[in-house]
């Protein structure tokens, strides 16, 4: 792709735009005079900051707009948060690149769990980590948490935390304000996370092959086995869940509206996508009953 433009459509966060950025020079260093801009674009998951993501869509809402530019031709690829894109694929488009995974932990900021006073108050968006919050400390509570991440870093409630992914920290170099990394044992991470995912546009083969040249497989295909898991459960499944790929096993969560939680870890095979897809109808069944 020698003296082309790539236009990379990405949200405007100082997080995504980073990661777009790292994404451009990954595909300027592998194919020699590319030429990369960004399109920004605003997802209703940045307009809509006055209300809980779930009560929005949930899974989706960051990722709907950015590969509208793409679809509609005003970009060529669009740059999300693994953990952001729907298990079921858009229309039109494909994964051309998962790039190498960060660390896909959660965090606590402003304190260690441990030196949580009873009661303290944890400040987080997420349904999954509340819920694995309360299997750990059943005596805290919780409240609401949105905004960009420096937005969220100035929301630390007095005397508790928010919790915040490590490579969301890692990605803006704000790394030191973490004050305890929380094991994949104890909190298991959402699908995806730590990773970020690059969409083209089916039959545009030659941004493809551009893509190809950043696509990381151990990440491809640890991300991909945790998309299996999470599409067996379906698109309207809003369970807290997740499920992650290290190792050669699978560690997934789940939990219902009661507060019924189920933890597992299994050794993967020779075929890890029928392993996930196991995996998850066998705790969905069990967490139904």
């Amino acid at each position: 792709m020698s003296g082309t433009l790539l236009r990379i459509a990405t949200r405007s966060s100082a997080q995504a735009r980073t990661q777009a950025e790292v994404v451009a020079s990954g595909l300027a260093a592998a194919n020699p005079g590319l030429l990369a801009e960004l399109v920004f674009v605003d997802t209703l998951g940045d307009q809509r900051q006055d209300v809980a993501l779930h009560t929005i869509g949930g899974q989706g809402v960051f990722v709907k707009e950015v590969q509208r530019a793409v679809l509609d031709g005003r970009a060529d690829v669009a740059v999300h948060s693994a953990k952001d894109l729907p298990s079921e694929g858009a229309d039109g488009l494909t994964i051309g690149a998962f790039t190498a995974r960060r660390d896909p932990r959660d965090a606590l900021v402003g304190s260690t769990l441990d030196e949580l006073r009873f009661g303290a108050t944890v400040a987080s968006g997420s349904v999954r980590r509340r819920a694995q919050l309360r299997v750990l400390r059943p005596d805290l509570h919780f409240v609401e948490l949105r905004g960009n991440i420096h937005t969220r870093l100035t929301k630390v409630p007095a005397g508790g935390a928010i919790v915040m992914a490590v490579a969301a920290l890692q990605v803006l170099g704000l790394d030191q304000r973490i004050a305890e990394v929380i094991a994949v044992d104890a909190m298991v991470p959402a699908v995806g996370q730590g990773c970020v995912a690059v969409e083209c546009r089916i039959g545009d083969d030659a941004t493809a092959a551009a893509l190809a040249a950043i696509d990381h497989a151990p990440s491809r295909r640890a991300v991909t086995t945790e998309r299996a898991f999470l599409a067996q459960l379906g698109s309207g499944c809003s369970l807290p869940i997740g499920a992650h790929v290290a190792d050669g096993q699978l560690s997934a969560f789940i939990a219902n509206d009661s507060g019924r939680t189920l933890q597992a870890t299994v050794r993967l095979g020779h075929d890890w996508h029928a392993t996930a897809v196991e995996l998850a109808r066998s705790l969905y069944a069990e967490i139904l009953r």
